[in-house]
C-alpha cells in the first residue's frame, strides 16, 4: 500500500489566542473510499490521516463563505456528502460536510447540482473522487443551522407559494420566533382562502372589508359553507391572535402552536385530502382498465 504525502497550512486556538502552527503533514492511504479525516489539528506534531481514492491523495475542494469564522471565499475540504432531494427531473441536492482551511471548523453545506449536463458524474452518488474542483459541478445554496432544527414540513400537494410561506413559519417556530411564525401562518391562511371567495360582481358576496380582512373573511366562509364547519373552532386563533397579537408583538409559544395546528389542518383539508382522493381514483381506474 503506497503512502502519499501532502501539506496544508492551518491554524488553531491555543490558550484563547490564534496561533499559526505551521504546516502539518497529512498522510493519505490509497483506498477506494472518500476521505475521512482522523487526528487532532490543534497540537504540534499531531498527524491527520485520511483514507482516499485509489490513484493517490486528492482533496475535494469547494470555495465559499465560512459561517464559522466569517471568512469570505475561503477553501473547504469536503469530506462526505449525502443526497437529500431531487427536483426538475435532473437537479440533485446534497448535504456536504466541509472543513474550512482557515479556522479548521466544520460546516454542513446544502449543495445543488449546477448543470443538467453533469448527470453522469452523479450516477453513483456525490463525486468525491478528487479529480475536479467541486465548484464546477455544485453550488452552495445554504448551510444547515438552527433554522433547520425540527422544522415541520408542509402538508403534501399545497401550492408552491403557500408551501414556501409555511416553511418560513415552521422555521420561525423552530427558532422560537413566535410573532414571526404567527405572521407567516396568517399569510398562509390568507393565500389559501382568497380563492374561496366568489367574484366581486356575484350577488350576495362579501363586501370589500370582509374580502380584505382575514379575521372577517373566515366567519363569512364558514357561514356560507365554503369552509368545513369542523375547522371553525381552530380558526379562532387566527381571528384573535392573527389580528391582534402578531401586530402587537405579544404572541407566545402556545399561540404560535395553535396557529400552526389550524394552518396545517386547513391546508390538508383544502389541498392534501382532495389530491389524495384524486390520485386514488386514478389508481382505481387504472386497475379496472388493466383488469378488464
Amino acid at each position: 500500500m503506497r503512502l502519499t504525502e501532502v501539506r496544508r497550512p492551518h491554524s488553531a486556538e491555543v490558550l484563547g489566542r490564534r496561533e499559526m502552527i505551521g504546516e502539518e503533514r497529512l498522510i493519505g492511504l490509497n483506498h477506494d473510499a472518500p476521505p475521512v479525516w482522523r487526528g487532532c489539528p490543534c497540537v504540534e506534531d499531531c498527524t491527520l490521516t485520511a483514507s482516499t481514492p485509489s490513484g493517490g491523495f486528492e482533496l475535494n475542494e469547494l470555495v465559499g463563505d465560512c459561517p464559522r469564522c466569517n471568512a469570505g471565499q475561503v477553501t473547504f475540504d469536503v469530506l462526505a456528502a449525502t443526497p437529500t432531494k431531487f427536483e426538475y427531473r435532473w437537479k440533485r441536492y446534497f448535504e456536504g460536510f466541509g472543513v474550512c482551511r482557515r479556522c479548521l471548523r466544520s460546516t454542513i453545506f446544502i449543495l445543488g447540482q449546477r448543470n443538467i449536463e453533469d448527470n453522469s458524474l452523479f450516477e453513483r452518488g456525490f463525486p468525491l473522487d478528487g479529480r475536479r474542483s467541486l465548484d464546477h459541478v455544485v453550488q452552495i445554496e445554504g448551510y444547515v443551522s438552527i433554522k433547520d432544527m425540527g422544522a415541520e414540513a408542509p402538508p403534501e400537494y399545497v401550492d408552491p407559494e403557500i408551501e414556501k410561506v409555511f416553511r418560513e413559519g415552521a422555521t420561525a417556530v423552530a427558532v422560537q420566533c413566535w410573532n414571526a411564525a404567527g405572521a407567516m401562518f396568517r399569510a398562509c391562511v390568507d393565500l389559501a382562502t382568497r380563492p374561496l371567495l366568489p367574484s366581486e360582481d356575484e350577488e350576495g358576496g362579501p363586501n370589500r372589508r370582509i374580502r380584505r380582512d382575514l379575521g372577517l373573511r373566515l366567519p363569512w366562509l364558514f357561514e356560507n359553507g365554503r369552509l368545513p364547519r369542523d375547522l371553525e373552532g381552530l380558526s379562532h386563533c387566527i381571528r384573535e391572535d392573527g389580528n391582534d397579537g402578531a401586530h402587537q408583538g405579544t404572541l407566545t409559544k402556545i399561540d404560535a402552536e395553535d396557529l400552526l395546528d389550524f394552518t396545517r389542518a386547513l391546508l390538508e383539508r383544502l389541498y392534501t385530502q382532495p389530491e389524495r382522493l384524486r390520485l386514488a381514483e386514478i389508481r382505481r381506474l387504472e386497475r379496472r382498465g388493466g383488469g378488464g
